[in-house]
């Protein structure tokens, strides 16, 4: 496989450990406002997944984990306009505490339809948690209730999000430059 030039590499935009102080104080903050309660941590498949397991894992309170999956992107760097879900929640939400867990809120186009699809299944509360919050691709009025890092509009990598499946596994979250995608041949 051809190696990347330095050009089309991906550059970090927030470090492992700034992600993981992020993290702890969001924990926190959680752990206080559902003192005493559980919370069902919804996360929404594949982004969001290392997210939830740091986030999960901050936690003073019980948690219990189910998963959605919603394809929005494809292998396209800009969200196709629709959302299809891929997988839904299986088991009950009624009456619980849910906190949508999701790795980037850019267009809100998949969280508004995941809020439209979850409140009439009537939990207790649904709270929103992402890792980013990217203002300026909104088309959807969304609200996220716990946010990570608000960015600016790049297109970014790493601790879960891709390109095209690649990427996921970056510690750190990068910017993944807009030259073009990655020759697929190598």
């Amino acid at each position: 496989m051809r190696e990347q030039s330095a050009s089309q590499a991906p550059r970090v935009l927030l470090t492992r450990e700034q992600i993981a102080t992020r993290i702890e104080q969001l924990g926190a903050q959680i752990s206080r406002d559902f003192a005493g309660e559980s919370v069902l941590l919804l996360a929404v498949l594949k982004g969001a997944s290392i997210f939830l397991a740091d986030l999960a894992r901050s936690l003073s309170l019980d948690a219990q984990f189910e998963f959605v999956m919603a394809a929005s992107y494809g292998g396209a760097r800009h969200s196709q306009g629709t959302v299809s879900l891929l997988q839904s929640v299986a088991g009950p939400v009624e009456g619980r505490n849910v906190i949508l867990v999701e790795d980037i809120l850019d267009t809100g186009r998949t969280l508004n339809y995941l809020l439209r699809t979850l409140q009439p299944r009537n939990p207790r509360q649904l709270k929103v948690a992402v890792l980013l919050d990217k203002p300026a691709r909104r088309e959807r009025a969304v609200h996220a209730d716990y946010v990570g890092f608000r960015i600016p509009n790049h297109f970014v990598v790493g601790y879960g999000m891709d390109f095209d499946e690649r990427y996921r596994n970056l510690p750190e979250i990068c910017i993944l430059p807009m030259a073009g995608p990655p020759d697929p041949a190598g």
